[in-house]
């Protein structure tokens, strides 16, 4: 499977100016390459390498890969923005958004990222340095910082393309690694349900819960922070303002790491499956309150999703997406459906057993048993795909034994 590490360059003043000048060409150049594509309707690859190929490498002093890459950029931001169109992520034909993004041709950041190829870009891993070529010359001997896991990865599994990428004053290198999956466990014992939340994150059908308070605070506070600092809109308010950006999203980004690998290794440990939510499309099914709205949106159940997907594959772990339609009603007891079952955001209640439960648990439960019907049925794995039929001996009807009604709280914020 295709996983990136991101490692950390370490350049001289001299070095990042190199890198500096370099990204400005081959963004200047790929806007050109862009006016040309938009203005002949000519996307594809090879079409559009005739008609620039020759001017991109003498008018921006470009090498032939640089000036290649720099070319097939151009077309595949032109191949996403074709796919967000069809898609309807820049809104319906004919609004004031779908046209503002085809009525003219699209331009590219002087710092956007560039991607090198091994005849551009040298690995010295040993020494924790790269050779980098520039629109100068090649640089040699810049230095990088990786952990012990990142460098062991880099050595083993790096493969193809490498991007260099300026952000916030530093300098990265995604590198393109192809890491082996383990063995699929193509019979699992049962599954994990999990049902994803914004007062508590994740919640496990084994009762455990990785509550999102801290987190939840922590963006109330960041904006908070950030309406003062607009409003005050000082230059030392703009610079704390660029400072602080992005710094939730890291936040965010980190708790939801620590959640999938433990979602994972438990599923992994216990033979088990995972079961998730299909909650596409939520955010425009939802309708909320205003004060709700900032904590809805902020909400990164997919990227969460993302995350213990792809854990999930690299362990052999598979994973099953439910619809996740009344499983805040049903009762995981009887399957009683009535929305008066859930009293509250943290209790759930059957109007018809009198079971009383937690109700995100009682969730998570809930999803665990359509995960199991569907995978009795041969529905399909995102990570991996499940066998068609099941061992001689085992009855496929059999239905596991749910694990003990235990809950347990777990805080991830604090790692």
């Amino acid at each position: 499977m295709k996983l990136v590490v991101q490692v950390r360059l370490l350049p001289t003043a001299v070095q990042a100016a190199a890198l500096e000048a370099t990204l400005h060409a081959c963004n200047e150049a790929a806007t050109w390459v862009s006016g040309v594509a938009f203005e002949r309707g000519e996307f594809k690859n090879f079409a559009l390498r005739k008609l620039t190929y020759e001017q991109v490498k003498s008018r921006w002093n470009l090498g032939a890969q640089a000036a290649q890459h720099t070319i097939k950029k151009t077309c595949d931001a032109y191949a996403t923005l074709k796919a967000n169109l069809r898609a309807g992520r820049l809104g319906r034909p004919g609004s004031a958004r779908y046209r503002r993004a085809t009525r003219k041709p699209v331009a590219f950041r002087p710092f956007g990222a560039q991607p090198y190829d091994d005849r551009m870009l040298s690995w010295q891993i040993a020494g924790r340095t790269v050779s980098v070529w520039t629109t100068g010359e090649r640089m040699k001997n810049v230095a990088f910082t990786a952990s012990v896991e990142q460098l062991a990865t880099l050595a083993l599994y790096r493969r193809g393309e490498s991007d260099l990428v300026h952000r916030d004053g530093m300098w990265f290198l995604n590198a393109t690694c192809d890491v082996p999956e383990a063995e699929p466990n193509t019979d699992p014992v049962d599954f994990l349900g999990i049902d994803l939340g914004i007062v508590n994150i994740a919640t496990t059908s084994d009762g455990e819960i990785m509550a999102g308070r801290e987190l939840n605070r922590i963006r109330v506070r960041e904006r908070g922070l950030r309406t003062k600092l607009q409003k005050k809109n000082t230059p030392s308010a703009r610079r704390r303002l660029k400072k602080r950006r992005r710094k939730e999203a890291r936040r965010a980004k980190d708790i939801n790491h620590k959640i999938a690998k433990h979602v994972v290794a438990e599923a992994e440990r216990t033979g088990r499956g995972i079961a998730l939510e299909d909650l596409t499309g939520i955010r425009e099914r939802v309708r909320l309150r205003k004060p709700q709205r900032a904590a809805h949106t902020s909400w990164s159940f997919h990227q969460l999703g993302q995350f213990i997907t792809y854990k999930a594959r690299k362990a052999g772990v598979p994973v099953v997406h439910v619809d996740p339609a009344y499983t805040s009603r049903i009762c995981a007891e009887c399957g009683h459906i009535d929305r008066a079952n859930r009293v509250s955001q943290a209790w759930f209640a059957c109007r018809s057993c009198g079971v009383v439960a937690h109700a995100d648990r009682n969730g998570s439960r809930n999803i665990r048993a359509r995960a199991w019907e569907l995978w009795r049925r041969g529905a399909q794995s995102t990570a991996p795909a499940p066998p068609r039929s099941r061992p001689e001996g085992q009855d496929a009807n059999a239905e596991p034994q749910p694990v003990a009604p235990v809950v347990q709280a777990r805080r991830f914020s604090d790692g």
